[in-house]
């Protein structure tokens, strides 16, 4: 079941720059913007490869990079691909009501987690998204394998 709410294109397209920024870094190619009652305050990219850092996925790192936050209750957090466990953790642990999912077909993450805990979830299937993860999955399957914790 796909939940809907009104959801801001520019957010996405913000998040899918990060992917594609990640991407030329050398990294794994997964973007995030949030956005807080309507104001954009945080991006990030998944910097793992660039940075060495185990926990460093694109939704960490643009939580991360948004700072502290008094409040999540207005917050919407749009990513390039369906988060991890990890970051579905992060998510349902700082109240982020809303996620808008670029893609879930290339990897499903916790999806169902998050929405069994009251986050509305809407999956837009973006091909930007998808085109962006199966390039890096073919071409550089043991780096996926290591983000996924599958190695």
């Amino acid at each position: 079941m796909n939940s809907t709410f009104s959801w801001n294109e520019g957010s996405l397209d913000a998040a899918i720059d990060q992917g594609a920024k990640g991407l030329s870094e050398g990294g794994v190619p997964v973007g995030s913007a949030l956005e807080i009652a309507g104001v954009l305050v945080g991006l990030g990219h998944n910097r793992r490869v660039q940075d060495g850092d185990p926990i460093a996925h694109g939704e960490m790192s643009c939580i991360r990079n948004a700072g502290r936050q008094r409040s999540y209750r207005f917050a919407t957090l749009y990513t390039t691909l369906a988060p991890c466990a990890m970051c579905a953790g992060t998510i349902v642990q700082f109240g982020i009501p809303r996620v808008v999912v670029g893609e879930d077909e290339t990897f499903p993450g916790e999806i169902q987690f998050m929405r069994d805990r009251g986050v509305l979830v809407t999956v837009v299937d973006d091909p930007r998204c998808k085109n962006l993860m199966r390039a890096f999955q073919r071409e550089y399957p043991d780096v996926w394998a290591e983000d996924i914790g599958e190695s």
